[in-house]
């Protein structure tokens, strides 16, 4: 059974943009308006939303019951207490989703530094603490994990790995999917496979956590999008709350939400034996120690 991390606690919109590519074409419409303005949407009738949306009052009712409600004065209510909670930047310039095209480069950076650190605080509101204490267990019991990613996504796939063999767990990261393939085709009942996707789609890491599973593993996704297709192939899944945009394809906001769980998941793992964690990361950190310019030597 897929345990699930996220929904309610993180709040309405964060809920509805993870849930935005497994809407119809017309109710994602219907999303699109209600993420960019919630108190806008909260203020229409269910017409006036539904002429905005360019369709239809029915779909605004499907649109509700997709994402949890029962009707529109529920979705109503939820949206105008989402709108009065939502802190805004100072600056009005900046805003929570595309950055415009006569942006100059101080908008840009304060509209990147707002999203990048609403990502993490939004996934942080939104994770399942239970479902991460799970995964923990899992990953500490392991003989052996074998963690995965695709592009950006490899690169905290990486982190991952590296921050786990510190602490003396047998961890492998395949940027390869042929290999990661082969070394899923070795695990078995006890070891854990984790993939990460932002968008949850990207086949080789399904194949991948597939392989795994077939072979009695648990598997772990982490992705942003708690419908999509990972999912089908994960004991356990933990998502994210970053929403890529225009020019930001791959963007930083994605990354940092995703190391924000990884740490959370390496920080648990390593308080299980506080002692045994130190002296590994105490032995590991002497290895290289040398590798390292004293800045107060004199270069000849």
């Amino acid at each position: 059974m897929v345990k699930s991390g996220g929904g309610e606690p993180g709040g309405l919109i964060v809920q509805i943009s993870g849930l935005l590519p497994s809407l119809s074409p017309a109710e994602q419409r219907v999303a699109r308006l209600v993420i960019a303005d919630p108190a806008d949407a909260a203020r229409r009738t269910i017409t006036e939303l539904a002429t905005a949306a360019g369709t239809s009052e029915a779909t605004v009712i499907r649109f509700c019951r997709s994402v949890g409600m029962e009707g529109y004065p529920q979705l109503r209510i939820r949206l105008a207490a989402e709108a009065a909670r939502r802190i805004e930047p100072a600056d009005t310039r900046v805003i929570g989703g595309d950055i415009p095209p006569d942006a100059d480069m101080a908008q840009i950076i304060a509209t990147i530094a707002f999203n990048d650190a609403r990502a993490v605080e939004e996934t942080a509101e939104q994770l399942d603490a239970d479902t991460c204490e799970q995964v923990v267990q899992a990953l500490a019991n392991a003989k052996r994990i074998d963690v995965f990613g695709v592009g950006a996504s490899g690169t905290v796939a990486s982190d991952f790995q590296q921050k786990l063999h510190r602490i003396g767990r047998t961890a492998f990261y395949w940027p390869d999917v042929h290999t990661a393939l082969a070394s899923a085709a070795l695990l078995s009942k006890g070891d854990v496979a984790l993939g990460i996707s932002h968008t949850g789609t990207t086949s080789d890491c399904i194949d991948v956590l597939r392989q795994a599973r077939q072979q009695g593993a648990t598997t772990v996704a982490l992705t942003n999008f708690p419908r999509s297709p990972i999912t089908e192939v994960a004991d356990y899944v933990l998502t994210t709350a970053a929403r890529e945009t225009t020019y930001r394809s791959g963007a930083t906001a994605s990354r940092l939400a995703q190391l924000t769980v990884i740490d959370c998941l390496f920080v648990g793992v390593a308080a299980r034996d506080r002692a045994a964690t130190q002296r590994a990361l105490a032995a590991t950190a002497e290895s290289v120690a040398d590798r390292r310019i004293n800045p107060g030597r004199r270069r000849g």
